[in-house]
């Protein structure tokens, strides 16, 4: 279809790229992180941590999770152990993917509804490309998105505009066109300095509450996430 769409762009709108998060947002997968992350620091000789203490850094990457995890402990992480702890805990989730992490109840449908509108699919993610491309490929998703992008994939992320924006060219969408969909503050703010509508679920790994972090609306199931719902936000928008 996209080959046609220089011809029919005078005649209708581009087709709409819908950009989903990943982590909190499409897939729960803060117990695997959490296993992974506490493979890795209990090898430091730290204590593991519970999911409460890190609910809010899922969205950051790893990296800012084995920091979290080290100042929590009060011990000094120096540039080499960061990096040794960055190996043992991308290796470590990499063979265990995709563990207990499922897709949020709802979004399969959700982003069937989408795609039989015609509307293109997105991630874009903080977590390293590679990863993410490995646990959608291991839940069978990979094939429903027209680009996958995470916190390597440019010389930016999250919340910087051009992550988004980059991932919807990728896409072959247009900015003006599309939304994104998030659980946290990145998602919420990627948005906003790309001047895109945002969605966002209050189920994720937010710090605050979604509502505090001035979305373009929330929305508490994905049965609640239509083809309807897209257009009008695009239609406010514009």
């Amino acid at each position: 279809m996209s080959h046609s769409s220089s011809a029919s762009s005078s005649s209708s709108p581009a087709p709409a790229t819908i950009v989903f998060d990943l982590d909190g947002t499409l897939v729960d997968t803060a117990p695997d992180l959490v296993a992974s992350l506490n493979h890795a620091v209990t090898q430091a000789g730290l204590a593991p941590v519970g999911y409460d203490d890190l609910t809010h850094l899922v969205g950051h990457g790893a990296q800012a999770m084995i920091e979290r995890t080290f100042k929590l402990r009060g011990k000094p992480l120096s540039e080499d152990d960061l990096a040794w702890q960055m190996k043992e805990f991308v290796a470590h989730y990499h063979a265990t993917m995709p563990g207990a992490s499922m897709p949020y109840p709802g979004v399969l449908d959700a982003m069937d509804r989408l795609s039989d509108a015609g509307y293109l699919l997105a991630v874009c993610t903080n977590k390293l490309e590679m990863l993410a491309r490995t646990l959608l490929e291991t839940l069978g998703l990979t094939a429903r998105f027209a680009a996958i992008t995470g916190g390597d994939t440019f010389d930016v992320r999250k919340p910087h505009a051009e992550h988004l924006l980059a991932t919807i060219r990728l896409a072959g969408g247009t900015p003006g066109r599309a939304v994104m969909i998030g659980d946290s503050r990145n998602d919420i703010l990627v948005a906003q300095n790309a001047a895109i509508p945002s969605i966002a679920v209050p189920f994720g790994y937010s710090d605050v509450a979604v509502e505090t972090l001035d979305p373009t609306i929330v929305i508490t199931h994905f049965t609640e996430l239509t083809p309807d719902l897209i257009e009008r936000l695009l239609a406010d928008k514009a």
